[in-house]
């Protein structure tokens, strides 16, 4: 379970887990396996039918219920500078029944989103008087801004994946298929700096205009334009995930040059945005705006962005209605597309991040279409 994967030092862990208490206002904190429990305590262990939470209570001491028999994964966890007490249990205890005890007399406890509905039942019938509400909602006010280290580690793993994408004339020619090529990208992702690839997507001719197509076995032609987006985690946890578009040989359709270049402006159009204080959902428009004003508005058939971090997906979304105001630290790509079913598609994607002033880019490869 364990990974030995570098984890941020105890001090600043220790600060996530009072940050989160805090933030929790009195609400008792369980946090599953997961993204959210690396972020507070730096592993995130593994969800199974026998339970493990971490137990934040609105007073006490924070501890971590977890099996005996998983807890050797947690060794290198400085649980006792995080002043975490540890309680393991053995089948025939009830754990639940263990957790419940930090929580005494809550009258709402936040479950952590992704905890599984065995665990989450369950917790329920020990605390009949706890409202139960979604953790989600206190954690992502922590994790939206991300820290300096935080943001290094955005910067390697951008640099990891442009180096992958620096080499796909390599595999990307006619006479193969997707998958082929995609096996070799998912090669190279690791090789590259990752620990896995996450996704490979790798869209064809028509399969480009399916935003999230995967690979298949069609065969790629001479003339083909070729959405690829691809990512993944490197050792500490955080994730690429960067798109271009390559054409092989020249494109077969005429339009291609022309609607690539409204693409790639209103992806510049966007990043353009991009300072603390303006909105999500401004640079959404801003993208949106310029597809739209060139007759391709119902070709751009999802939100211009995602926040990224310890998961590939996770909050800010860059998207119409979001009025948070962005913030330093603040990380999330920007990826407008431009799909025309039966035909082709395009996408531009990089990864940003809100600076005290402005905005940088984790992604440095160019946005031109790429002819191969």
């Amino acid at each position: 379970m364990s990974s030995h994967a570098p984890a941020p030092d105890a001090a600043i862990l220790r600060s996530r887990v009072d940050r989160a208490r805090t933030a929790a206002a009195g609400t008792g904190l369980l946090i599953a396996p997961g993204s959210d429990l690396r972020y507070l305590i730096g592993q995130g262990g593994g969800s199974f039918e026998r339970l493990t939470t971490l137990v934040i209570p609105a007073d006490g001491v924070p501890a971590l219920v977890v099996p005996k028999l998983e807890a050797p994964g947690y060794a290198d966890v400085p649980l006792e500078e995080l002043g975490i007490e540890v309680v393991t249990w053995v089948d025939g205890d009830d754990p639940y029944a263990l957790a419940a005890d930090r929580l005494s007399g809550a009258e709402q406890v936040a479950v952590s989103d992704f905890t599984a509905a065995l665990h989450v039942l369950a917790l329920r019938t020990v605390l009949p008087k706890a409202e139960q509400v979604l953790a989600g909602p206190i954690l992502r006010e922590l994790r939206m801004r991300k820290d300096a280290a935080e943001i290094d580690a955005l910067r390697t793993a951008g640099a990891a994946i442009d180096r992958v994408h620096a080499r796909v004339g390599e595999w990307l020619r006619p006479g193969r298929t997707e998958a082929e090529v995609g096996a070799d990208i998912a090669a190279a992702i690791v090789e590259e700096g990752h620990t896995e690839a996450d996704f490979v997507i790798v869209g064809s001719g028509p399969n480009g205009a399916s935003p999230h197509h995967s690979v298949s076995d069609r065969v790629i032609e001479s003339g083909d334009v070729v959405v690829v987006d691809i990512g993944g985690p490197i050792a500490e946890g955080y994730f690429s995930d960067s798109t271009r578009t390559y054409a092989v040989g020249t494109p077969r359709d005429a339009d291609v040059a022309a609607t690539y270049a409204v693409l790639q402006e209103a992806q510049q159009a966007a990043v353009d945005v991009v300072r603390p204080g303006v909105t999500a959902e401004s640079i959404d428009a801003a993208a949106r705006e310029v597809i739209a004003a060139a007759g391709f508005g119902e070709y751009f058939i999802h939100r211009t962005g995602h926040g990224i971090g310890l998961d590939v997906h996770e909050e800010p979304y860059i998207v119409a209605g979001n009025e948070l105001l962005l913030e330093p630290g603040m990380a999330f790509s920007i990826e407008p597309g431009i799909y025309q079913p039966g035909r082709w598609g395009a996408r531009i994607e990089d990864i940003v991040v809100v600076t005290a002033d402005g905005v940088e880019p984790m992604n440095r490869r160019p946005h031109e279409l790429i002819v191969l």
